[in-house]
């Protein structure tokens, strides 16, 4: 399971990240993306070597995200099960490759006519 998949259903947990440049994120996911950006409610926003500030709402980028702390009540098993089983892809058939291209040694520069 991809790791963004797990924290999309993390929704209503409350949670601490861990940002890259020391900032301690504190509250209730609301929601989380594709890109792992991470929005929260009931926020406290500790700044390295400051004081904390108290948010009603915060949405942090996802590259931004050095790692979450989870709860230690939350249950693991139930949430690393995958929902929807993998489609193995088919094999292709006998004759044309299925990939784009006609094979090793065509023109891989600008133009055709130089």
């Amino acid at each position: 399971m991809k790791l963004v998949r797990f924290l999309m259903k993390l929704s209503n947990e409350t949670v601490s990240i861990e940002l890259k440049n020391g900032t301690v994120v504190h509250g209730t996911i609301t929601g989380v993306d594709i890109s792992m950006n991470t929005h929260l409610k009931t926020v406290k926003l500790t700044v390295k070597g400051k004081n904390p500030v108290a948010l009603d709402h915060l949405s942090v980028r996802g590259n931004n995200i050095r790692y979450y702390i989870l709860p230690d009540s939350l249950n693991l098993e139930t949430l690393l099960v995958e929902e929807t089983p993998r489609v193995k892809p088919k094999k292709p058939t006998a004759g044309r490759p299925l990939g784009r291209g006609r094979g090793r040694g065509r023109s891989r520069g600008r133009g055709r006519g130089r």
